[in-house]
Formats: structure tokens, C-alpha cells, sequence
């Protein structure tokens, strides 16, 4: 398995320009289409898009998406080559904002249309090797597959969207935290409702790195400015994450960490970083007794093949039932009787920490 991954890291990391975007403003007609505000400190390409060189300063601008009709749930199809809004997710809009104050006052008459219990914002941090159109569409993804209410706003770090620069990224990931700070205090003075933060991979560190220079400066700040904070397949040394987490005056709630122990992307990473476990990899939740969080088990709804990094995006079984019956709302709701009555499934406590293990098995009841 070990060769194989190198292989599929050497193959992937020979594949064509990522930074491509292919912009057609007729698809609009074809497919559904979404805004999702963007915030980059990624340099600048020539065609106006964005690569993978940092830039001290942030970059505003909203992206219309067409999702397209002919596609399965969980799937991002795209073709840097060839258009066609009938198979492929397509770029089919953008506009630019004058600098941050620009960006905010936009965000906060986009959320002033949205009906009065529907103006909260979810933002996503996305992970390792990602260009800037692998994180745009991600994040439009979510909010078609999961019918996610409020605005979506996608915040984009200079990850060089090559599988062999971790190093790389990580650094970028550091370097990074200002940025993120500024935009989530730009997000916060739109007044939206709640403010649902959702990191992923590598992406998971930049987001409990900020957080923490945050609460450092201002504590309390992650719960009185959160509604939520969601990781998914957190490539973070578990020792890390508690020293992170032992910096915040409280924890923001709900606090959900999705997790598999079939994830072959934290596998690979545990080699590189010499680690013995990744947070993602995680299924004990006795090593995180001490802190008021929720591991979500979705190993069940693993894919065969693949890096099996996303399951929660990409499981077609696993997006219907976190979309049953308001479950992912109540995921997200205010109600602290019992984190266990966020989803069906087993459900195992440990002190402070909850595990929720859920399985295909769930949708036949």
C-alpha cells in the first residue's frame, strides 16, 4: 500500500495546472449556481486568479459557481481543459471588493436579504494540497449536497496544490494565522447571526492556531463569537490540539471533530510527520475526556480506494443522513441538553468527550 501511495503522490503531482480557471459566464443557465465569498492572501496569476505564493495582504472577492445537473452527490467534477456545465462545476462569475471594508459592508447586506433566522455564515478552511478552485468548490459543494442555509464565505491560504510540499504548506499554514484572524473579526462586524467555522486537514491546524492567538489577545472570544466549530479529518498531533485547546477560556459549542480510522491521507501523514496518531485518526474518546468536544465516527462510510480524506463531503450515504430529519441543523443548534442527540448512532462518553459512531445501517431505520 505504502508504494502505491507514492506512486499516486508522483502521478498526481505530474498532472496539469491547477491554478487554471476556466470562466464562462453562459453556464449560468446550465447548472445551479452559488455565491461564496472569498478571502486569499495567495498571490496574484496574471489572468486575475490566484496561486500558490504568499502575499502579506488579503485579497476580497465573491465567486459565482454553477453545480452541475449531471452529477452524483459527493462528487466534484471539473475539467481544467474543457468546459461543460453539464458534467463539470464551472466558474461562471466574479466580482472583486475594493479592500476589506468593501468585503464587509457586501457580507453584511448579503446577510440583511437572507431571511431574519437565516443570516448565519459558515466559513471553510480548506487543507493540504488545494488550489484556490479546489477550496471554492469545495465550499459551494457543501452548501448544494448539505442544503446549508445562511452565506458561505471560503477562506483561502496559499497551499501550493502539489501533494509532495507539505513542508510547504505547512509553512504556509503558519504564516497564514494574521490573515485568518482578520478575516473572522471582518465576518464578526457583518453581524451575521452565527459564524459555523469548518476546517479541514491540514487546514484544522491554521484553524486552532488562530483561534488560539485570538484567545490569547481577547479571551472568550471563540465562544462568544462561534455559533460552532467543526474539524474534519484534522491532520493535528493530538498533544498539539490539547495544548491549543488549554489556551481558550471556553471552548466554542458545539465542538465536533470528524474522524476515521480508515483515512489513508492521516496514514501517509503519520509517516511523514513521525507521529504516532493523527486527531483525525482518533477513536478513543478517553485521550480527549478533559474537553467538552464530540468525535463523529464515520470510518463506516469509507469509500474503497482513494485517500478517503473527505467521507464526510463524499459519501453519498453519509450526506443523506447527516441530512435526515434536520440533523445537521440540530448539529448545529444552541441545545446543549446532551451531545449525544446530535445524530442517531452508538454513542460512547468519556468524562467531557462524546463518540458518535454512525454506520450505514442508521439510513434503514
Amino acid at each position: 500500500m505504502r508504494k502505491a501511495l507514492v506512486f499516486c503522490l508522483i502521478v498526481v503531482a505530474a498532472c496539469s495546472d491547477r491554478e487554471a480557471v476556466l470562466l464562462s459566464p453562459e453556464a449560468r443557465e446550465t447548472g445551479q449556481v452559488y455565491t461564496t465569498f472569498v478571502a486569499t492572501n495567495r498571490g496574484r496569476t496574471e489572468q486575475g486568479w490566484f496561486n500558490d505564493e504568499r502575499k502579506e495582504n488579503l485579497d476580497y472577492l465573491s465567486v459565482d459557481v454553477s453545480v452541475p445537473p449531471k452529477r452524483e452527490v459527493g462528487e466534484i467534477n471539473l475539467n481544467l481543459h474543457r468546459l461543460d456545465p453539464e458534467k463539470y462545476f464551472t466558474v461562471v462569475g466574479k466580482q472583486d471588493f475594493d479592500g476589506s471594508r468593501d468585503f464587509t459592508n457586501a457580507l453584511r447586506q448579503t446577510l440583511l436579504q437572507q431571511p431574519a433566522d437565516d443570516r448565519d455564515v459558515l466559513l471553510y478552511v480548506h487543507g493540504y494540497n488545494n488550489s484556490f478552485t479546489d477550496g471554492v468548490f469545495r465550499t459551494v459543494q457543501m452548501k448544494h449536497d448539505f442544503d446549508l442555509p445562511g452565506v458561505i464565505v471560503h477562506y483561502s491560504w496559499p497551499s501550493a496544490a502539489n501533494p509532495l510540499a507539505y513542508p510547504y504548506d505547512r509553512d504556509s499554514l503558519l504564516y497564514s494565522r494574521d490573515s485568518l484572524e482578520k478575516l473572522l473579526r471582518q465576518i464578526r462586524a457583518a453581524q451575521p447571526g452565527r459564524i459555523i467555522l469548518v476546517g479541514h486537514s491540514l487546514g484544522t491546524m491554521l484553524v486552532m492556531e488562530t483561534l488560539r492567538q485570538i484567545e490569547i489577545a481577547t479571551p472568550g472570544w471563540s465562544r462568544r463569537a462561534l455559533g460552532g466549530a467543526i474539524l474534519i479529518s484534522p491532520d493535528l498531533d493530538i498533544d498539539l490540539f490539547k495544548m491549543q485547546a488549554n489556551r481558550f477560556a471556553a471552548l466554542p459549542e458545539p465542538f465536533a471533530i470528524f474522524v476515521s480510522s480508515r483515512d489513508r491521507a492521516l496514514q501517509l501523514s503519520v509517516r511523514l510527520n513521525g507521529s504516532r496518531k493523527r486527531l483525525g485518526s482518533l477513536t478513543d474518546p478517553q485521550e480527549l475526556a478533559d474537553y467538552p468536544v464530540t468525535l463523529i465516527d464515520v470510518s463506516e462510510f469509507a469509500k474503497r480506494g482513494g485517500t478517503r480524506h473527505f467521507t464526510v463531503g463524499t459519501s453519498p450515504l453519509l450526506i443523506a443522513l447527516l441530512s435526515k430529519s434536520d440533523a445537521l441543523n440540530d448539529a448545529f443548534g444552541r441545545d446543549q441538553a446532551g451531545r449525544s442527540g446530535l445524530l442517531p448512532g452508538t454513542v460512547i462518553t468519556a468524562k467531557n468527550a462524546t463518540q458518535l459512531i454512525l454506520s450505514p445501517l442508521l439510513l434503514l431505520n
